[in-house]
């Protein structure tokens, strides 16, 4: 299908792709981002999303624009030469397709409550995959500290794998504050506690707080939880990386909710 072609760093499109692709503030400022490659175009508009813009590199398959781009009746496409589009890319490897696309507000989730809170999350990766887990899990709400990684940024999206589109985020400044205000009981995940979190009630309003991949929860966020516990761990490894510690709390409250 016919599109721009652009060939210079000066267009206003290409300035505007590059700081979406490498500034949170331009992001958090537009209310927008790009999605790197067809999965995340896909599950963008499964959800109910429409992009801006699809940019793709002159080597992508013409058919398969085709037919991403038939799902968008409204949509920009620019054609980019492979080396300027490379520029663009999120990954070492380009897929030949970004979209530039409005941020979505998912609407609430009508179920008793299983919220994840994440402290200070730094890695874009671990985010993602955190966010992807609590959607996985039938989540109603994730909760992201002011010191978390940016959630619409390429890499944490490619990492939730559309968790973004579907599961609702609220980034709070005071995670205490958030958890005074919750009615459920709000369980913080660290080492060398004495309640195992297999001995926990998780079938009614509940909070599975996670921290920084190095430094945990801080002091003041174990202080605001109704009760802090361990997921027991007889094996000789130290500690478990955040991302699993969470996908281990979610899925225990996914096995007693149905069982």
């Amino acid at each position: 299908m016919p599109g721009t072609r652009i060939s210079s760093r000066d267009n206003p499109f290409f300035k505007r792709a590059k700081k979406l692709a490498g500034s949170a503030r331009a992001r958090r400022e537009a209310r927008m981002t790009l999605l790197d490659g067809e999965h995340l175009l896909t599950a963008y508009l499964d959800a109910g999303g429409q992009p801006h813009t699809l940019a793709h590199a002159a080597s992508f398959d013409a058919g398969r624009l085709e037919r991403l781009a038939g799902r968008c009746p409204h949509v920009k496409t620019v054609e980019l030469p492979d080396a300027l589009f490379a520029e663009l890319a999120p990954v070492t490897t380009p897929t030949g397709l970004l979209a530039e696309a409005a941020w979505l507000t998912p609407p609430a989730i009508e179920t008793t409550p299983l919220v994840i809170v994440l402290e200070d999350i730094q890695d874009p990766g671990n985010l993602g995959s955190m966010l992807r887990t609590g959607a996985a899990a039938g989540a109603t709400l994730a909760v992201l500290s002011k010191g978390c990684h940016d959630p619409w940024s390429p890499k944490a999206l490619r990492g939730g794998q559309g968790a973004q589109f579907v599961l609702p985020l609220e980034q709070v400044s005071d995670v205490r504050e958030w958890c005074a205000g919750f009615k459920g009981q709000s369980l913080a995940l660290a080492l060398a506690e004495n309640r195992s979190l297999f001995a926990c009630d998780l079938r009614g309003p509940v909070a599975v707080m996670v921290g920084n991949e190095g430094a945990g929860l801080s002091d003041t966020v174990r202080a605001a939880a109704s009760a802090v516990v361990q997921i027991p761990m007889p094996g000789k490894a130290e500690s478990l990386n955040a991302s699993a510690a969470l996908a281990i709390a979610v899925f225990e409250a996914v096995r007693q909710r149905l069982a």
